[in-house]
């Protein structure tokens, strides 16, 4: 049985996986997150999804790797994660009292075949006031999210409904994940 590794450092994804009760590790890739501006947001994350996952599978070729990346996009402009205090609160006010799209990619490598996809996943902001927006900066949580907010967190107090996968919002489309890694069943360890 090959070993499942996720190929991320994201709390929220190995908190998804372990949810799935799947026997794992974890081994990061330090690849460029760069991507090009005139791709749909569906290429971006899928090929940054691959582009990690691929990564971790040179190190690690007798594994199966799970690669995911998470983008917000609205109005046809792609939000990754603020640099800085100034970049969130730019995110938040453009999503405030908005409709956004998010999508996460999944990329799940083997030696014997790679497979990916995407999911996405319609948020609607309520309207935020500028204490709001400040109090929430000042939380620190903004910063490793795409989009500047965590749906798992504080940022909840923020959305007014949602429109597709809950958990493709967090980081993880776990339901669907789960499906593509039975096309890898007779290769993965489960927990006892």
């Amino acid at each position: 049985m090959k070993k499942l590794i996720l190929a991320s450092g994201s709390p929220r994804r190995k908190q998804l996986l372990e949810q799935a009760q799947l026997e794992f590790s974890i081994s990061t890739s330090s690849v460029d997150e760069s991507f090009n501006q005139t791709e749909t947001p569906d290429q971006v994350v899928e090929q940054l999804a691959k582009r990690k996952a691929r990564d971790v599978f040179l190190r690690h070729e007798d594994c199966i790797i799970i690669g995911a990346d998470t983008i917000v996009s609205i109005n046809g402009e792609i939000l990754g994660k603020p640099n800085n205090e100034e970049e969130a609160k730019e995110m938040l006010c453009l999503l405030s009292g908005k409709n956004h799209e998010v999508y996460t990619g999944v990329a799940i490598i083997s030696d014997e075949k790679t497979v990916s996809f995407h999911e996405r996943t319609i948020v609607s902001f309520l309207p935020l006031e500028e204490s709001d927006i400040e109090s929430y900066i000042g939380s620190g949580e903004p910063f490793d999210k795409a989009g500047s907010y965590g749906i798992q967190g504080l940022g909840a107090l923020f959305v007014n409904k949602i429109d597709g996968c809950y958990f493709n919002v967090v980081g993880l489309p776990l339901a669907r994940t789960v499906r593509e890694l039975k096309n890898f069943q007779h290769l993965i360890r489960h927990r006892e």
